[in-house]
Parts: structure tokens; sequence; C-alpha cells
């Protein structure tokens, strides 16, 4: 049988709170922040149930969500759990389930959500470089005529 280990989690949820950016010893940028996921399937009462997942993002995903996001900001992680266990001043040993986030996306359009109302970014900024040629023209392309001519 085959040794079988993967560990991954996405989910899509809002900020409880605003980030807040730190370091460590060796000046690695970390942020730790929350984000609330509503329950697909809520309670018959009508109201809204959601979980709280901890998060945690280290160097330029730290970055990243403590320049881009707030409180209330719509998020899409993807990560992996993690457990924790550490024992408390009264030696009770204590546990915690966290997610590293290997990646952070933008939800909201842009100019929409908490952090566009308390700072503009421009997401471009991530996005693929554009195509530029010296002329300042359209790029040349060869044009395929029947899919007779595709290499594949």
């Amino acid at each position: 049988m085959a040794n079988f280990n993967f560990n991954k989690v996405m989910l899509g949820g809002r900020l409880t709170a605003d980030p807040e950016l730190k370091t460590t010893q060796n000046n690695i940028p970390v942020v730790s922040f929350s984000i609330a996921v509503n329950r697909r399937f809520g309670s018959k009462d009508a109201q809204q149930q959601a979980d709280f997942f901890n998060i945690t993002a280290w160097r330029s995903t730290a970055e990243i969500v403590s320049r881009y996001f707030r409180k209330g900001s719509s998020i899409f992680v993807v990560g992996s759990i993690q457990n924790r266990s550490w024992t408390d001043q009264q030696g009770v040993k204590r546990y915690a389930t966290d997610i590293v986030a290997d990646e952070v996306h933008f939800v909201d359009s842009r100019g929409e959500g908490p952090a566009a109302q308390q700072q503009s970014y421009t997401p471009d900024a991530y996005a693929a470089p554009a195509y530029s040629n010296q002329a300042g023209s359209a790029p040349n392309f060869e044009e395929i005529k029947t899919d007779d001519d595709l290499p594949f």
C-alpha cells in the first residue's frame, strides 16, 4: 500500500478584523488573521451561521494581506491545516488548529469592499505584464486558418 499524505484547504470568507503585520526576530514578515465563512446550511430560524478560521501568512503573502485587506474584506485562501500544542502557565496542555496560507486571492472587485474605502490599491500590479513591442502597436501573431493547421 502506498503512503499517501495530502493536506490542502481552500476557504473563502470575510476578515473579522484588520490584519496586523509583525516580524519575527529574524525579520520575517508574518500576519495572523481570522475569517468568517458562512455555513451553506444555516439554522431553520433563518439566522446565518458562520465558522471562524485562524489563518497565518508568511513573507510576501503576509505583506499583501496586511496592505490590501481590511476587516470585512472578502478573501480566498489556499493553504494547509496545521495543529500545534503547548502547555499554558497552569500546566494545562492546550491545542489549536490553524490554516497556514500558501496563497491569498482578491474576491472583491476593484473599488468594492472595505479596503477600497480606506486605501486605494492596484491589483493590476500583480497581473501578468501586457505585451508590448517597440512600435507600440499590437504584437504580430500568426493567423491559423483552420483546425487542420494546428500542430497538435
